[in-house]
């Protein structure tokens, strides 16, 4: 006999289980790219004061707009890399060949003979 309550609670404690891994993955990912800007902007006032630079935490934050151009700038460098095509599209109409696979008549079962 199959025990019905105990398959129900099953379910429960694996769809609890995985909900909760989904919302904690998602938290930390969340923690991790809010502070990539943070941990980047460490390495980089590190490495100026080693060259002997002064660092104040103003200079090394860019702009929104500053980003969106410079990504625009790369976006259309790469999009001249590639060959320049010219738009025609051509359609040769091919004859298809006879093909067993299309024939109607492998599908018909044949009648059966009665046996005296």
């Amino acid at each position: 006999m199959i025990n019905l309550a105990a398959n129900l609670t099953e379910g429960y404690t694996v769809a609890l289980v995985g909900y909760l891994i989904v919302f904690v993955v998602l938290v930390i990912l969340i923690l991790v790219f809010t502070n990539i800007p943070r941990l980047l902007n460490l390495n980089l006032k590190a490495k100026l004061k080693k060259e002997g630079k002064e660092v104040s935490d103003e200079s090394l934050e860019i702009d929104g707009n500053v980003n969106a151009a410079i990504a625009m700038a790369i976006h259309m460098y790469f999009d001249e890399m590639h060959d320049e095509e010219s738009g025609v599209i051509t359609i040769h109409k091919v004859e298809k060949r006879y093909s067993p696979w299309s024939s109607k008549i492998y599908g018909i079962t044949p009648t059966p003979t009665i046996k005296r």
